[in-house]
């Protein structure tokens, strides 16, 4: 009889060494394989869900993704730029430590990244990432990273809100998307005007099963817009709703040209921009 108890994840034998604090760590791996991930539906988010597994129960990838400093808290969405933090960051970085573990402690009570990552210490890793991002250069395209890690966080914190109803993790998520919302639609903007490139993504994600590469980025924009946008204004919300229509087109031509334009991105596409028509036109009634 097997008795040994399931794993879902592993310590890395390699070594990293924080460039904030000096620490030296060993990250949290997900283990692949022996049926510990299950794939579910995927939303028009471009979110994976994920079935429980009768041996490993609810795995989520997006918790060990984030690299974290279990000392001083210093994040970042991968290995790369959490080596190569730029060497007039670090002692800025060093410098908002105390007040970076309270916010976010605050935030995510109880943690502790010497521990085994949980959900709210992977929803805590992505929130750090997204706050880190902020000293960065524009090298590092830290906009659409901070994006990403706010809205992967927003997935997090629905999971936490299913397993604890009640606890207010819902408006958390919310506050995350609406974030995410204004970070993708600066990120694209800013990437149309050259200030800020995107060449330093090397996968736009925005889960961990699939890069939908630029254009799920000029979708996520569009659709964050349209279900998180402001809609106090009426003439902003027409605004809103007409620029994502025109970026939801923009990705439809690419699309009836494209043989390898992936199928999920297309369908959500197709409802996202029948949703706007159907907004907008109610404005003209």
């Amino acid at each position: 009889m097997d008795l040994e108890e399931p794993k879902v994840s592993y310590i890395s034998k390699e070594a990293l060494i924080c460039p904030v604090c000096d620490t030296e760590f060993h990250r949290e791996e997900l283990l692949s394989g022996s049926g510990r991930l299950i794939a579910g539906n995927i939303t028009d988010e471009l979110h994976r869900l994920y079935e429980p597994s009768a041996r490993y129960g609810d795995v989520y990838p997006l918790v060990y993704q984030a690299t974290v400093c279990p000392e001083c808290w210093f994040a970042s969405m991968d290995k790369e730029d959490f080596s190569f933090l730029p060497v007039q960051a670090q002692s800025a970085l060093l410098r908002d430590k105390d007040e970076r573990i309270a916010e976010t402690s605050l935030v995510f009570p109880g943690v502790d990244f010497y521990e085994n990552r949980n959900l709210a210490s992977g929803a805590a890793s992505l929130y750090l990432a997204s706050r880190c991002y902020d000293y960065f250069p524009k090298e590092a395209s830290p906009t659409i990273k901070q994006g990403i890690a706010c809205l992967r966080t927003a997935w997090l914190c629905e999971a936490l809100h299913t397993k604890n109803p009640g606890e207010h993790y819902d408006w958390l998520a919310m506050l995350f998307k609406k974030k995410a919302q204004f970070l993708y639609a600066e990120a694209v903007e800013q990437e149309q005007t050259g200030t800020e490139p995107l060449s330093a993504v090397k996968n736009f994600g925005p889960d961990t099963d699939k890069n939908y590469g630029y254009d799920g980025m000029l979708y996520l924009s569009a659709l964050l817009k349209v279900k998180y946008g402001p809609r106090g204004n009426p003439q902003r919300r027409k605004a809103y709703l007409s620029d994502a229509k025109r970026i939801i087109a923009r990705i439809f031509g690419l699309g009836k040209s494209s043989k390898n334009k992936p199928g999920p991105l297309l369908e959500h596409a197709r409802n996202i921009y029948n949703e706007i028509s159907k907004e907008l036109n109610e404005f003209d009634e």
